[in-house]
């Protein structure tokens, strides 16, 4: 009868320490994240990578893992990656760090002004220069391609500031993706 009490004891006292998934503040259940990064493979219910491999689970697709974040915005004219978004590709750069069969093409747009080719050269130097901050972090060249797109593939149709702002980005593409 006291091993039955104790065990019980025991159970209840687990089950009170047990932690609960964060959410972000719409109910939604946040992926498991230090400073900023993703944890490769952990679930946050204690299931390991393969576990949530098996189960479909897919980090790139949900839209509660900063990996499913794949937009970097450049200013006017410019092709530097703002301190804003080096967050987002240092995540990136640790999945394909801990993924070494992953790849990535990097796209590089514009907005539809400048001629066709200035806007070609341009979305190329965003490309290249994820793909340069992505190399500082530690990914090797033959896990990212890059392309430019220039004006080609809007975002935003029209002629505002904020249509423009949307279409100067750099966007990391996994094969077999449709962007």
């Amino acid at each position: 009868m006291k091993k039955i009490a104790l065990s019980l004891m025991m159970t209840a006292l687990l089950a009170a320490c047990s932690s609960t998934p964060k959410t972000d503040g719409s109910g939604q259940t946040q992926a498991p994240v230090t400073n900023g990064t993703v944890i490769s493979g952990a679930g946050g219910d204690g299931t390991s990578g393969n576990d949530l491999a098996q189960k479909g689970y897919n980090p790139l697709t949900d839209p509660n893992n900063p990996l499913s974040q794949r937009r970097v915005y450049f200013d006017y004219d410019s092709f530097v990656v703002k301190q804003d978004f080096t967050p987002l590709v240092e995540t990136h750069s640790k999945y394909l760090l801990d993924n070494k069969s992953a790849r990535v093409i990097v796209q590089g747009h514009t907005d539809n002004r400048g001629t066709a080719e200035y806007n070609l050269a341009l979305g190329q130097k965003r490309a290249d220069a994820v793909k340069k901050l992505m190399n500082a972090y530690g990914v090797q060249d033959a896990q990212i391609e890059t392309v430019s797109f220039g004006e080609e593939k809007p975002l935003e149709q029209g002629d505002t500031e904020e249509a423009w702002e949307r279409n100067r980005r750099a966007e990391i593409v996994y094969p077999g993706e449709q962007q």
